[in-house]
């Protein structure tokens, strides 16, 4: 039983160094410049424009029922007239960047493991090396600057369509003015309010691009092992993003306030 146990442990910390070198590795080749834009373009398309549809649905729906609970509640009060602070400040501070990154997750997320994981099991990566192509710096790199570059955008949507869907809860079922919400928007956001969200969409998405180019770069087993990483993949980013957003809100708050 110990030596079983003893052996999952080191196998674990294994992995655990083996992804923060290969997350170097990833991060050297940027910072010397080897990149392939083209490519990185052809993935922030793969990765960003057709998630968008998902996106704004999600976000849509989300807006629309944060509205609806939140006039029910507030009617009881007297304060409807608050739903527009309610919706704005929920989706602005933690809803859409959390809610975006795990879409994001379960969608480009596990179609780069995926990806990545076939191409492994077909040798194709091995084919790179001995072509003397650098196979991170041609099939990560520009997966991973891909996730950094269009996370945020995706989450910037997220906001937008997600206040959109309480807006036509204020104006439907509230029955407020079109012009009194969005003024209510724009007085309740600041500076503060955005950007202690949207902050944390880049560590996301350096979380996500990391995490599912490991998984899929280290694929074993097949057929059945691309399934088996994938999953792994997007089960290890939707932890690791709900548990880096817990701390980042902590730091965050005991900065800003």
């Amino acid at each position: 039983m110990i030596p079983r146990l003893l052996k999952s442990v080191t196998r674990y910390l294994r992995s655990i160094g083996e992804a923060i070198f290969f997350l170097g590795d990833i991060l050297s080749l940027i910072l010397r410049g080897r990149v392939r834009w083209n490519d990185v373009l052809n993935q922030m398309y793969e990765q960003g424009v057709q998630s968008i549809m998902i996106v704004v649905l999600t976000s849509l729906a989300t807006g629309t029922v944060l509205g609806l609970q939140g006039f029910i509640t507030l009617q009881r009060f007297g304060a409807k007239e608050f739903i527009a602070r309610l919706v704005a400040l929920s989706l602005l501070r933690e809803l859409s960047p959390v809610f975006t990154s795990l879409i994001f997750s379960g969608k480009a997320g596990a179609g780069i493991t995926a990806e990545l994981g076939t191409m492994n099991t077909q040798d194709q990566i091995q084919a790179t090396r001995a072509m003397g192509v650098n196979p991170i710096e041609y099939l990560v790199v520009p997966r991973f600057l891909a996730c950094f570059l269009v996370l945020p955008v995706l989450v910037i949507i997220s906001e937008i369509f997600g206040m959109l869907g309480g807006y036509m809860i204020a104006l439907s079922q509230a029955r407020l003015p079109g012009a009194f919400y969005i003024h209510e928007t724009l007085q309740a956001v600041g500076y503060v309010d955005f950007f202690s969200g949207f902050i944390k969409v880049f560590f996301f998405a350096i979380i996500v691009g990391w995490i599912c180019c490991y998984q899929g770069f280290f694929t074993q087993g097949g057929a059945t092992g691309v399934g088996r990483f994938t999953t792994k993949a997007v089960a290890y980013s939707y932890i690791a993003v709900i548990v880096s957003n817990t701390v980042l809100t902590k730091i965050i708050l005991t900065f800003w306030g």
